[in-house]
This record gives structure tokens, C-alpha cells and sequence, in this order.
């Protein structure tokens, strides 16, 4: 039995999917099962609730062998320790009452790198609760994701600008969502795996935002370009888009990391090298988006 944390979000349908195809037994832990996409409900068993309360994580963990773990941080949150680590407790404490084997979880890269990259390291404390319950995990560990630009979707399209904290000509990878959900279902469905690792996800390439700018340019047929903002801007812009004060800041904290190169910690290997180059999401994913929205 394989469990799957939020089934309905980008990262955990993708994983979904994958698994149901599989023909793998999936129980899955979702708030509101009508969000389930059509012809799932009746393929999965279903919790009901958030795989943040102990109640749940205990009914969906028994019996399981293996649980896909991603937190997705609330905005609203008053701490980065009570979005990733206060509420990851109950579900490591599961893990240990339910005798789970293995754990593949969502994190980031730049461990060890600096005590302070806000979301970064919050992720990495996460990390910290998890493998300290006895179970196998495997963190997966990522830079920025591509899909991350279609909140910006609008202006590309209108203006022919993307925002953004970090130097234009800094080079670092970046990842898309549809090779994180493959690396997942991948180590889901192999039991063979034990001990503690980290698996990083690193997409085909590095790339400055000036060379995203070039790529969209190329693909959507128009000028596009790359604008930075001060931190402090970029700071506003989370708080006018309902985030508080500590997410904000967490955020923030996250992209100064990533200017002095924390997505840059992770040697480049074969294994760590995923398909899906910028260009192909543009086409495939940004394209449509930015059509649409016109």
C-alpha cells in the first residue's frame, strides 16, 4: 500500500496518476475527495482530512508500506517551523506507530550550505524529523521550479516582463513539476531502497533569467524580458498577495540564499539530470497559459 499527500495539488496528482497505472495499491489523504479527478475516487481507498492531524495519519498510514510526504506551506502561517516542522509531528509519529518503511518526501536544495534560507531551510528541518523516526527517505531536493513563472503568466503575455529578486545573468537549474512527480512515483514503486538520502531533481540545464527571457521570446513569438526587483519589493508583492509576515520573510530570506548560489551546491550528475528542458515547458505548458490569458 502506497499513500499519496495531496492527491489534488500539481505535484501529488502527477504522482497519482502514475501510481494508478502502476495497478499498485493508492490510498490517498485529501480534504475534499470531490477535488479527486474524474475516475480516481473509485480507484483509490480515501481519508478524509489533512495529513497534518494525527487522527488521519494514523487511520492512513496502517498498513502502508510507503507514504509520498509534501507539505505545502500556508500562507497564513505564523512560523516556517509550524508550516513544515510542527506539522509533519503527527505524521512522523505515525510513521513510527504504523511501522512505515519508506518515505519519499518534497524538499529543496542547499543543505548545509547556510543556517538561513527560510523555506530552504525549513524544508531541511522537515527533513531532519522525518529521518529521525528510523524510516528510509529519500528527499527529493530542488532548485526553483519552472512552473513557478505561470503566476506570471499574465504579464508575459500583456507586458513581456517577468519579475523577480535575483540577478538576471546568474546562472542556476531549474526543474519542472512533471519530472519531480516522475522521480517520486519512481522511488515509490521500487522497494528495494533503504537508508537516508537526498535525490536531487535538476532538470536538463542551468539558466540565468536573462536566458528564460531569450527562451519565452523564441517560443511565444514576442519580446519578453527579465525584470529585477529589490528585495523589499519583492517582499511587498507576498504580503499584498495575502502571505504574513513569516512566509514573507521566509521567502525572502530563501531568494538572498539563492543570489549567492544555493541552488548552485549540487554537482550536476546523470542521475540527478532530468529531461524537460525550459523550452519544452514553455511549449507545452507557458504557451497555452499566456494564449489563454490573451
Amino acid at each position: 500500500m502506497i499513500v499519496v499527500t495531496t492527491p489534488t495539488g500539481q505535484i501529488g496528482s502527477r504522482v497519482l496518476g502514475t501510481l494508478l497505472e502502476s495497478g499498485e495499491p493508492v490510498r490517498v489523504i485529501v480534504r475534499d475527495p470531490a477535488r479527486l479527478a474524474d475516475g480516481v475516487r473509485e480507484r483509490v481507498e480515501i481519508v478524509k482530512g489533512s495529513h497534518g492531524d494525527p487522527g488521519v495519519v494514523n487511520e492512513a498510514f496502517a498498513g502502508a508500506d510507503t507514504v509520498f510526504w509534501l507539505v505545502a506551506a500556508d500562507p497564513r502561517a505564523e512560523s516556517l517551523e509550524a508550516t513544515f516542522v510542527d506539522f509533519t509531528r503527527p505524521a512522523c509519529e505515525a510513521f513510527e506507530k504504523q511501522g512505515v518503511a519508506r518515505v519519499v518526501g518534497v524538499s529543496a536544495l542547499g543543505r548545509g550550505v547556510t543556517k538561513n534560507a527560510g523555506h530552504v531551510s525549513a524544508s531541511h528541518a522537515m527533513d531532519a524529523l522525518i529521518t529521525g523516526t528510523g524510516v528510509s527517505y529519500r528527499a527529493l531536493t530542488m532548485p526553483s521550479f519552472m512552473d513557478n513563472l505561470l503566476w506570471q503568466a499574465g504579464p508575459i503575455g500583456k507586458d513581456g516582463v517577468f519579475f523577480g529578486p535575483v540577478s538576471g545573468d546568474r546562472k542556476a537549474p531549474t526543474c519542472a513539476i512533471r519530472d519531480i512527480a516522475a522521480t517520486a512515483a519512481e522511488l515509490l514503486l521500487d522497494p528495494s531502497w533503504h537508508g537516508v538520502a537526498d535525490v536531487p531533481v535538476l532538470g536538463p540545464e542551468d539558466l540565468s533569467q536573462n536566458d528564460l527571457a531569450e527562451i519565452m521570446s523564441d517560443v511565444l513569438g514576442r519580446p519578453v524580458r527579465y525584470q529585477r526587483v529589490p528585495m523589499e519589493d519583492f517582499r511587498a508583492t507576498q504580503l499584498e498577495h495575502g502571505q504574513s509576515e513569516a512566509i514573507a520573510q521566509g521567502m525572502v530570506e530563501m531568494m538572498a540564499a539563492k543570489e549567492v548560489g544555493l541552488d548552485n551546491a549540487e554537482p550536476r550528475t546523470p542521475e540527478a539530470t532530468t529531461p524537460t528542458t525550459f523550452r519544452q515547458w514553455c511549449e507545452e505548458v507557458l504557451k497555452p497559459a499566456v494564449v489563454s490569458g490573451s
